[in-house]
């Protein structure tokens, strides 16, 4: 009995002190999907569609990442108002040339239906990414 006493106490301090994702702490990342798995979940949910299109190599990607993709209400609004997805150029070639990506980063926004919104090439920081997403959701950004 004091033994089973002692564990729960240790795993109550390893808790605390490395701590549990849960809550807000969990949704401190964007919960990125694959291509195939995003866009079923979107049309499923009927969610719009955010596809990130980056390559290691890339400098400019690497600041989006450390920067606007760290932003809480970037954060925010792409796991509760879209499907976010990430794709590799260098791992993922045919999805790439699918959506004739020329350079990265490179940011799409797909309609729950799979129409393309919109597409927005280069850096975009996270000033900019919150109104696009706000432009979206309001329905101002989609083509008439």
């Amino acid at each position: 009995m004091k033994l089973s006493v002692i564990r729960w106490f240790i795993l109550a301090l390893l808790c605390l002190s490395f701590g549990l994702p849960s809550g807000p702490v969990a949704s401190q990342k964007i919960q990125w999907h694959s291509y195939n798995a995003g866009m079923a979940r979107g049309k499923f949910e009927k969610k719009k569609v955010f596809i990130h299109f980056y390559a290691d190599w890339c400098a400019v990607c690497k600041v989006m990442e450390n920067s606007t993709f760290k932003d809480p209400v970037v954060i925010a609004s792409l796991n509760e108002n879209f499907i976010p997805i990430k794709i590799d150029t260098d791992r993922e070639v045919e999805t790439t040339n699918m959506f004739r990506v020329k350079g990265v980063p490179d940011n799409w926004f797909i309609a729950e239906d799979g129409e393309v919104i919109g597409h927005r090439p280069g850096y975009i920081s996270s000033d900019q990414l919150k109104n696009i997403l706000k432009l979206i959701l309001n329905g101002s950004g989609e083509n008439q």
